[in-house]
């Protein structure tokens, strides 16, 4: 027998893989979100060792991330846009393990999104100026964690932090993410 005096809603949790992609540190976060209320399933860094080619730091960056991607099943990808630095080789090194972090979502089917550096700390801190350690912070008491997470890890939260806002926003129909 039908009730059809109820409607049954079920609400889709969404869940975000966060980078912060760098050569030697890698920092990696899955956050979602149940009825607005951010959540942390996992965080930490991809560590490279110096004496690793870069080559190989971008094939175990890529690897690592497809292997969170297959245990946690996110939705999406989220990543801090390009930052400009002084140095070319830093650059094109930023580059390349972004380009990893992108492929690897790329190969599982996930929408890659971008936000940048001074939009995750406005969003996260409330102002786009923010250090590492203010971050950290407010990523901490933002998801209720017991441990304040290292900087790279810290960084990769707070990007999927602005990703479930951005994406609430944009519910509301103001423009959110700019999508890769």
């Amino acid at each position: 027998m039908l009730n059809r005096g109820r409607a049954i809603l079920r609400l889709r949790i969404m869940r975000v893989l966060a980078v912060d992609a760098s050569l030697r540190n890698t920092g990696v976060a899955i956050v979602d979100a149940n009825n607005g209320k951010p959540r942390s399933v996992y965080f930490g860094t991809i560590h490279n060792v110096s004496s690793l080619h870069s080559s190989s730091c971008l094939v175990a960056i890529r690897d690592r991330l497809v292997e969170l991607i297959r245990e946690h099943e996110p939705d999406c990808c989220a990543l801090e846009s390009v930052i400009y630095v002084q140095s070319y080789k830093t650059a094109i090194l930023l580059g390349a393990a972004r380009g990893a972090a992108i492929l690897a979502a790329a190969e599982n089917g996930l929408p890659v999104f971008e936000y940048s550096p001074k939009r995750i700390k406005q969003s996260t801190v409330g102002r786009g100026a923010a250090d590492k350690n203010q971050v950290a912070f407010m990523v901490r008491a933002l998801l209720g964690l017991t441990e304040t997470p290292d900087a790279d890890a810290a960084d990769a939260l707070a990007i999927g932090l602005t990703h479930l806002r951005s994406q609430e926003v944009a519910s509301l129909g103001i423009p959110g993410a700019t999508r890769i």
